[in-house]
This record gives C-alpha cells, structure tokens and sequence, in this order.
C-alpha cells in the first residue's frame, strides 16, 4: 500500500489533461521528447516540465540515450499501479484520444519511412557495414548454440534484412519465414538464400510493426540488430509475441547501451543500445521472461558491445 501523502503527490502530477495525454500516450510505448512534442503540438520546454513532474512522481521512467532522452511508464511499483488505473479510465474514442493516436501513427510512419529509405541505400553493403562493428562470427555462434541442436518446425526472423540469420540458421528449422519492409533488402535476401540452395526459407514482404498473427506459430522469433531502429522496443516484443506458440522462445541479437550518436545521425538508430534492465522490463511487459543473456565485448575502444538474449514464456 502506498503512504497518503505519496498518493496524493502521485495524483497531483497526473492531475493535468496535458500530463494525462502524455500517460496514455507513454502506455502505448517509449517516446522521445521531439515526439511528444510533434504528437501534442507542444513547445519542448513545456512537454519537459511535464515529463518531469510525472517522472518524479514515479509514473514514468526516463532513459538517457547520447542527445536524446526516452520516456516510457514506470514497470513497477505503485506509480506503475496508479498510471495504469488512470489510463484504463481514459475514453479510448474521445475526439483529443483520438486525435493524439492518429498524430501517434503519423510520427512513427515518418520514422519507419525514413528507416525504409536508409535501408534501400545500403542494402547492397548491408553485411559489410555490420561486419564493421559487430563481431559477427561470434554471435552467429552464439545463436547456434542456443537453439542447442534443435531443429525447430518454424524460425520467423523478424526485420530479416539480406536473409543472414535464416542462412546461417537454416540446419536449425524445417521451415524459416523471413519478415522485413524493405523490397530493396528482399530482393538481396531472396538472391542470397537462392545461392546457397536454401529452398525451405522464404522472404516476405511485411511490417514487424503490425504482424499477422498467421504467420505462426512459431518455435523460435528472431530479433537480429532490429529493435535499436525503433524507439519503442516493448512494442515490438509485444508484437513479436503473437507469433510464439506455447513454449517458444525469442532471441534477440542487439547492441548494450553506448554513446556513439554518429549512428544515430547517419545510419537510422533510434535507441543507443538497450540496457538489460529495459530488456527484462519490456519482456515482463510481453509475457516474458529473460532466461539467458550473453555480451560480446567490442574489441577496440571505439567498438561497439553485442548482447545475445534468450527470451521463454514467464509461466
């Protein structure tokens, strides 16, 4: 239970319609300040100020990444109780809700595009440019390893770019899906997974953002240096959770938390790195748990450290 006083300075903070917006907003996934603002038609001094009396009331979490900052709500604690049984009060059809949710798609239609463009421009030179800072040979490994010999019905690989992970992977299924928006980055995978004579994988067409739930099911999802281009990660995994059936198991590959912004500026990151306290926090949120994580460390200063999470159902 939580003290009077507590609760009281909890409700004072949501007690405003603009703060009450940026809750339900936060509840659909992590945002940055520039896109609460561009949703609210705010200024970003105003949308701070609100931000900050909601985060030190605990009903929001926020995350330094390099320039940028994100917000998401609280996980736990009564901050995390108190925002939810505001939210699920809120009119989900009010015009302002509404509103707010068409704006919502906009921004993150714009992001995506932006990422599709980036995409189409290397695409050619996709698997060099991660060879760059990724070590890729021990990772790939990794992945080996964790599926521990099995050779599963369906592997989706979700944002599947050149149609890596299915080609080194393809011992591992029976049938592999490989999912990503990207025509230009298919195209490289379908030429790809045809050279090495991979007939039980195919590439599709399809937004990770908004999956098909036929899809599935599936043994293992594959999460392969995506989730950083997004900047709500949770709602990916929740989204990508659809596709398990009982007892199925996520692995996601992606960078730890670092600070080089020129990724962001130049090759479409939206998030610099994830933490594994966000991982743990957006896979509870998912029905998941965090059974394994491995780290590769970069190899010089300048580089970049791999993570490697196992992801089963929390039951």
């Amino acid at each position: 239970m939580v003290e009077l006083a507590d609760l009281v300075n909890k409700l004072k903070a949501a007690g405003e319609g603009t703060r009450l917006r940026l809750l339900a907003l936060l509840a659909d996934g992590d945002h940055s300040v520039k896109d609460l603002t561009e949703i609210l038609e705010q200024s970003q001094p105003r949308v701070s100020r609100h931000l900050k009396l909601l985060a030190d009331a605990g009903l929001i979490q926020r995350y330094a990444e390099g320039a940028w900052a994100y917000y998401g709500l609280a996980q736990h604690g009564e901050g995390a109780a108190v925002a939810r049984w505001l939210i699920g009060r809120l009119d989900a059809q009010g015009v302002e809700r509404q509103r707010d949710i068409a704006r919502q798609s906009a921004v993150r239609s714009t992001q995506q595009a932006k990422a599709s463009e980036y995409f189409a421009q290397v695409a050619d030179s996709w698997d060099l440019l991660r060879t760059l800072h990724v070590p890729e040979q021990a990772v790939e490994a990794a992945v080996m390893e964790a599926l521990e010999g099995r050779v599963v019905d369906l592997l989706v690989d979700l944002g599947t770019g050149t149609g890596r992970m299915l080609e080194v992977l393809s011992p591992c299924y029976r049938r592999g899906v490989g999912i990503d928006s990207s025509r230009e980055m298919l195209a490289v995978a379908r030429s790809h997974l045809a050279s090495a004579g991979i007939i039980h994988a195919q590439a599709r067409l399809g937004d990770i953002a908004e999956l098909d739930p036929a899809i599935g099911p599936a043994d293992i999802v594959m999460l392969h240096q995506v989730l950083h281009y997004f900047d709500d990660p949770g709602r990916m995994l929740a989204e990508a959770r659809r596709l398990l059936k009982p007892g199925g198991e996520m692995l996601i590959v992606d960078f730890a938390p670092h600070d080089l912004e020129f990724l962001r500026t130049e090759h479409a990151h939206r998030r610099l790195g994830l933490s594994q306290q966000q991982m743990s926090g957006w896979a509870e949120g998912a029905g998941l748990r965090v059974a394994a994580i491995r780290e590769f460390p970069a190899t010089d200063d300048n580089g970049l450290t791999v993570c490697l999470w196992r992801l089963s159902d929390r039951t």
